[in-house]
């Protein structure tokens, strides 16, 4: 599925409705380039699980993984973007996460260790401030 995000608000808005998705043991993985608002998607997102629009949600890039409890159970937002290969993922600590809800930035990285039950979100940059999301949904469990 394409959808057009034209604004910040778009994007917040989609945000949202991946929060509704997520559960235990499902994933996000947000795909795009530099700059095409995978961690404005997270944070919307995890604003959303939180129920709090102002829920500090900093970027994980020097971090790697950013955990938050909501009432849904814990989300680990985790930036690959400077890990390299299974061995640093393993370093990280993936497998003991997988049982929560993930919002992944940077899946390219996860290779075969990629969660089974993830919604995958492409994000293209379209224009100033506006972008293309491609959402596929893992065979079995449509997105909304």
């Amino acid at each position: 599925m394409l959808r057009p995000l034209e604004t910040l608000a778009a994007t917040e808005a989609l945000g949202a409705e991946l929060a509704a998705w997520l559960a235990p043991g499902r994933a996000l993985l947000l795909a795009g380039p530099l700059g095409a608002g995978k961690t404005a998607l997270a944070r919307a997102a995890l604003r959303s699980l939180s129920a709090d629009p102002t829920l500090d949600v900093p970027s994980p890039s020097y971090t790697l993984v950013q955990s938050y409890d909501t009432a849904r159970g814990p989300v680990h937002h985790l930036d690959l973007w400077r890990i390299e290969g299974p061995g640093g993922l393993a370093e990280l600590g993936l497998e003991a996460w997988l049982a929560d809800m993930l919002i992944i930035e940077w899946p390219d990285r996860l290779g075969p260790l990629a969660p089974a039950l993830a919604l995958t979100v492409t994000l293209t940059p379209s224009g100033p401030g506006s972008r293309i999301a491609e959402i596929v949904a893992p065979p079995g469990a449509p997105f909304l």
